[in-house]
């Protein structure tokens, strides 16, 4: 068992215009304020870093380091979510996807898709020169048009998108790989990479490559309605990131999980902030700490009720009482009798 480090804090939907969060110096002062330890770091946020300076500089990575270190806090992960997004698009998805490229590439998918695979690259690049070991990402989709067969999916459809999803992330894979850092999907709705079994579907494609571990984050699975504490007993071995958001679900007659084209505010399913809302946490931080996980809690905000200051300052004291300090000893060791090997075989009547 380990215990597992936190509270830290996502800072991708905090990032602003305005101070303390239009730099990265000051939201880690004000992120330290409210008792975070760490902080996971947006890469296509020019405020927070340029990422292709921090794949090629060791020197420039220091300096970042610095920065968060002054404030007292650590860098948990850098992430790529929308760079990975842009590994694999379907054409139907291109006109809103292209805000998440430099403008000089929209338009272009080919072009983008270049960019995106070698920024996901430089992550791995710069998380090594930080000396970070797990990088959260997305999968990107090519088949999410057709997760409900209708119409019918022709045979073999899936099996050739996770074939091509395959050859797009195997180069990547082994790049991390050579950079000693573990690529970190975040199942997610939207992505080709959105459940248990997707996941599964695409190891096998990837031939079970080791660097192809996940985020845990039990709101996505609120929303779908899987088991999100039997999905840690299967891939705990896999899960090397953790985003603690809450969902809850409410169906009615009305709508389910589809939503019916709602805002956030009037679905079924929607985020809340932690503590507020249906996933048992308790469960969660006892499972991952028997399992032995190794990494971050991150507090990832993405409420569409409260404020997300106010989240922030609850989220931090939310992990912080919700991370279990594991014993150093068994709570019966008081009774124990000491036998020896002796002892014990004449316990079990063989002497």
């Amino acid at each position: 068992m380990r215990t597992i480090k936190g509270p830290a804090l996502f800072l991708a939907q905090f990032m602003g215009d305005q101070a303390p969060f239009n730099d990265l110096s000051s939201i880690c002062e004000w992120a330290a304020s409210l008792g975070f330890k760490a902080v996971q770091i947006p890469t296509w946020d020019p405020r927070c870093i340029d990422l292709k300076k921090a794949a090629e500089s060791k020197t420039y990575a220091d300096e970042i380091k610095g920065i968060v270190a002054a404030a007292g806090l650590e860098i948990s992960e850098l992430s790529t979510h929308l760079q990975g997004q842009l590994v694999a698009v379907h054409p139907a998805y291109d006109t809103m996807f292209d805000g998440f490229a430099p403008e000089a590439l929209r338009g272009n998918s080919k072009a983008r898709t270049e960019w995106a695979i070698q920024q996901v690259k430089y992550g791995a690049e710069a998380s090594r020169n930080l000396g970070l070991t797990a990088h959260p990402t997305f999968s990107g989709s090519l088949l999410w048009h057709t997760f409900h067969p209708w119409p019918q999916r022709p045979a073999g459809l899936v099996e050739e998108g996770f074939q091509e999803l395959a050859r797009r992330w195997l180069p990547i894979l082994n790049h991390f790989d050579e950079c000693g850092v573990d690529v970190c999907y975040e199942v997610h709705p939207g992505e080709d990479i959105f459940d248990g079994i997707t996941y599964e579907m695409f190891l096998d494609a990837v031939h079970q490559h080791p660097r192809a571990c996940l985020l845990y984050d039990p709101s996505h699975f609120v929303l779908q309605q899987l088991d999100y504490i039997e999905y840690i007993d299967l891939y705990h071995e896999r899960i090397k990131a953790f985003h603690v958001k809450d969902a809850e679900f409410h169906s009615s007659g009305r709508q389910g999980t589809f939503g019916g084209y709602q805002s956030w505010a009037n679905r079924a399913g929607r985020y809340r902030s932690p503590g507020d809302g249906q996933v048992d946490f308790k469960r969660i931080f006892s499972k991952l700490t028997q399992y032995g996980y190794a990494g971050w809690a991150v507090m990832e905000w993405e409420c569409c009720i409260k404020h997300p200051e106010d989240g922030a300052r609850e989220g931090s004291a939310f992990i912080r009482d919700h991370i279990i300090r594991v014993t150093d000893k068994t709570f019966d060791d008081f009774a124990s009798s000491g036998t020896d090997q002796t002892g014990n075989r004449k316990l079990l009547g063989l002497d």
